[in-house]
């Protein structure tokens, strides 16, 4: 085979990501052509791989056939192209996928001094940065401030007649994103010469081959962190119908006049708090018998309550039978305690879950196993069946969550790396819904925690309870605290405050270490805090909160 070339081309003209994907399959359509990165549209370049016949001209000539310009800034020899043995292909380990586990992976194996490949068929990132949290929370954090200083003061996001300009806050969300990805991956990536990027969607042809767009690979190891997508129950009509997942709720132009939102989780629930408060009308469907289903039961309840006082339409225990589109809007007929229900609105947003991205990645030829949902089954280590492949992140099925992600790719790469046999644990971490009020948890329920056989402890403290929240005039909301009456050891933390988020630490940090009830109520915490109610619900196994003076322990 001819001996190839790297050429390095300055673009110009790309202003999104669908300018990327363009701009990849020109350059690809020249003969001669294997191997196509673009880091991202900002970026303003491409890497081509090519046959060392290929003319720079005709890569130019195609970028500008595509409606873009392009400059050849540099050039270099890489000698003969792999044959199928992958000779040549000297990568210590290889990561399938750019998002937060896949990064935390490829920096884990450069930091260890080891070569790396970093593989990504679409957009650098992930769902965090691009499609979840980055994007909802800021969206959040719009609408808070608007419903909290009124749509005429709410500077940046009206219209001259004083309403509000979602179209705006559209952009300004985007611009962030923007930002955050250039900023958190693609400059970072820079900082670590011996991580390689490489633009293409891989496939796994046997135990320890990998394809890149027809490029044969033998690396020593892989991470697969290819994360997940929005996934949709087989409801009758509802793919015909069609809907929004939280990727296209984020992204909505025109802000509806009515929506049904199928799932209360997380993600549910936060894109549905965040329309209602723009003056959308909306209603939350939920197949289980409550909210927030896998919070503690109380915390569901009184999150209940404070969405319905917003004027959300709360429906739980709703058992959807059939979609059906119509002019102007969506109708959703099912059962709800024997008794059939319709709903009826102009957008219809389905947030029931999300499944693992690893459909045509020939996993069966590597052997690697998969779960009933398509997710990939790993041992302690993060291992899969085949001793070279590990798997991190939301590919697993299990907590997804981004820092959690991080986590596991810095775990999974360390292991197959270093043989270090470090075991996963999640027993502690915090989990997160960005509701106003926040719902913040760690740990066990009372019910999971009564199932495991524990005897069990229960203290719940209203956060009118708590000096801060007294001052700040806000006093929605309650800590829930669970323990073995046994040992003294605290199991599980249940928070729902306006900032849960910001309280939950505490708690995490005492599951992890095996802190004991007394010794939280030992601990000295600032007065007029919001975590000082962690403490104060310590006190409460024992205490009548409403009797003690302030700072009283």
């Amino acid at each position: 085979m001819s001996d190839r070339e790297r050429l390095e081309l300055e673009i110009q003209g790309m202003t999104c990501d669908s300018c990327v994907a363009h701009v990849v399959k020109a350059l690809k359509g020249v003969k001669g052509v294997q191997v196509v990165e673009v880091p991202g549209w900002d970026s303003g370049r491409a890497s081509v791989i090519a046959e060392s016949t290929v003319d720079p001209a005709a890569l130019a000539k195609a970028v500008e056939a595509a409606g873009y310009r392009a400059r050849l800034r540099a050039r270099e020899p890489l000698g003969e192209a792999p044959g199928e043995d992958g000779e040549g292909q000297d990568f210590d380990l290889m990561v399938i996928g750019g998002g937060s586990a896949g990064f935390a992976a490829a920096i884990k194996g450069a930091e260890l001094g080891f070569k790396v490949a970093l593989v990504e068929a679409g957009t650098i990132g992930g769902t965090c940065v691009n499609v979840g949290c980055v994007p909802s929370k800021a969206l959040i954090r719009a609408m808070e401030h608007y419903h909290r200083a009124g749509p005429n003061r709410f500077r940046g996001v009206q219209t001259s007649r004083g309403r509000l300009s979602w179209p705006e806050i559209i952009a300004h969300k985007d611009e962030l994103v923007a930002e955050l990805r250039q900023a958190k991956y693609l400059d970072v990536l820079q900082s670590y010469p011996g991580i390689t990027l490489i633009q293409g969607r891989a496939r796994f042809t046997g135990s320890d081959q990998v394809e890149i767009d027809g490029l044969p690979y033998r690396p020593a190891k892989v991470v697969i962190a290819t994360g997940a997508r929005p996934w949709a129950p087989p409801i009758p009509g509802l793919a015909e119908a069609g809907y929004l997942d939280s990727t296209a709720a984020l992204d909505l132009k025109e802000l509806p006049q009515s929506m049904i939102v199928l799932g209360a989780n997380a993600v549910g629930l936060e894109l549905a708090q965040i329309y209602a408060r723009a003056g959308t009308a909306v209603t939350v469907l939920e197949l289980l018998p409550r909210i927030a289903p896998f919070e503690d039961e109380a915390i569901s309840q009184a999150l209940t309550g404070y969405l319905q006082a917003l004027g959300l339409q709360i429906v739980s225990g709703f058992q959807t039978a059939s979609v059906e589109k119509r002019e102007g809007g969506y109708r959703l007929s099912g059962i709800r305690e024997g008794i059939e229900r319709t709903f009826e609105a102009e957008q219809l947003l389905v947030a029931t879950g999300r499944r693992a991205n690893t459909t045509g990645m020939g996993l069966e030829l590597a052997e690697v196993q998969l779960g009933e949902r398509g997710e990939i089954l790993v041992d302690e280590t993060l291992r899969t069946a085949n001793p070279r492949i590990y798997a991190a992140g939301d590919v697993t099925g299990r907590d997804m969550f981004v820092y959690v992600a991080a986590y596991g790719g810095s775990l999974s790469a360390e292991n197959a790396l270093t043989g270090a046999g470090r075991v996963y644990d999640s027993s502690y971490i915090a989990r997160v819904t960005f509701t106003d009020p926040q719902v913040a948890s760690a740990g066990l329920t009372e019910a999971q925690a009564r199932q495991e056989g524990y005897d069990v402890a229960v203290s719940t403290l209203p956060m009118e309870y708590v000096p801060r929240a007294l001052a700040a005039r806000d006093t929605r909301g309650l800590i829930k605290l669970v323990a073995d009456s046994v040992s003294d050891r605290l199991l599980g933390a249940h928070i729902l405050a306006p900032e849960a988020g910001e309280i939950i630490q505490v708690a995490s940090l005492a599951l992890r270490f095996g802190i004991t009830v007394s010794q939280l109520r030992a601990t000295m915490f600032p007065y007029m805090t919001n975590v000082e109610g962690i403490k104060l619900a310590a006190l409460a196994f024992e205490k009548d909160i409403a009797k003690l003076s302030c700072c009283a322990g």
